[in-house]
């Protein structure tokens, strides 16, 4: 397949990857809807702001998969409201299977960031998570969020791939690739059909052409501020974690997964954790934000 190359094939392969992809996206990512996915996500909040969580009105998620952080805020409190966008009806449809089966209520709905359907003005917190390495078009959808927030609303995106911090995760990949024959003989594990975790075989060779950017710092806050945002921050995150978490992922993702013994699992989840929280104590605040893996972004509308 030949990558896309207008805004329209971007978002063709971003609907039909994420389509094929729903049913198993939140066993992929290891998505959690206890304490440890709700530690998860309001940390992330509380690090991209800077400060401790406010309570928001009506919040608006852009490319809300599955429904990971909505639900969340929902759950703790956080967001009293909440409305839910993606461009793939199969996330639309899990988000609410999971808003379904945790009893809460969201209005969720297949819409482009780029256009949203929504008055000007509607939300006090418009936010996404890793969502905007996906967009075609960045500085119309910008342009919406700024659009569709209240006076003093806030934006926060978290997620979204370093250039930098991008780069370097390539060498856990393909380190991991290369032993992933000796893992899996250790592990005792049979060799996973292509695509397995993705839908099949055709649906896994459209995800390496889903994301389209890589953000230096610099670049997110030219698109906050030229949008009409101010009080914009960027921060970085994961850095030993996700060098740790790569080589796992990687390694796991050429294994039939129910053959995976429980205690690799543990392992490879609390030394993430662990990890994790190294990165946040000693390196995250104080070195350059660019060289995580991760970047994070936080802004207001006047």
């Amino acid at each position: 397949m030949q990558p896309p190359d207008s805004a329209a094939d971007i978002r063709d392969v971003n609907i039909r990857y994420h389509d094929g992809a729903a049913a198993d996206y939140d066993a992929k990512w290891g998505i959690d809807w206890g304490d440890v996915g709700s530690d998860q996500v309001l940390g992330k909040v509380r690090r991209a702001l800077g400060r401790e969580l406010p309570a928001f009105g009506r919040s608006l998620e852009i490319g809300a998969g599955t429904g990971y952080f909505s639900l969340h805020l929902l759950r703790a409190g956080v967001v009293a409201e909440a409305s839910c966008t993606d461009i793939s009806q199969g996330m639309i449809d899990a988000l609410q299977a999971n808003a379904q089966r945790l009893g809460l209520t969201v209005d969720a709905q297949v819409a482009e960031a780029e256009r949203l359907p929504f008055p000007d003005a509607s939300f006090d917190l418009v936010l996404g998570h890793a969502v905007l390495h996906h967009l075609p078009d960045l500085e119309a959808a910008f342009a919406e969020f700024h659009r569709v927030l209240k006076p003093g609303g806030v934006l926060v995106f978290a997620g979204e791939p370093s250039r930098t911090g991008d780069r370097l995760a390539t060498v856990p990949k393909v380190t991991a690739t290369a032993l992933a024959p000796l893992w899996r003989r250790a592990m005792r594990a049979s060799p996973a059909r292509p695509g397995q975790s993705d839908g099949g075989a055709a649906n896994h060779e459209l995800e390496r052409h889903v994301d389209v950017h890589a953000f230096t710092p610099g670049q997110l806050d030219d698109l906050a501020r030229t949008a009409g945002f101010d009080d914009v921050r960027i921060t970085g995150e994961e850095l030993l974690a996700n060098w740790f978490g790569w080589t796992n992922r990687a390694l796991e993702s050429t294994a039939v997964p129910e053959e995976i013994p429980n205690a690799w699992r543990q392992y490879a989840f609390r030394g993430y954790l662990a990890l994790k929280g190294l990165d946040e104590r000693l390196l995250e605040g104080r070195l350059p934000a660019g060289i995580f893996y991760n970047l994070l972004l936080s802004a207001r509308r006047p």
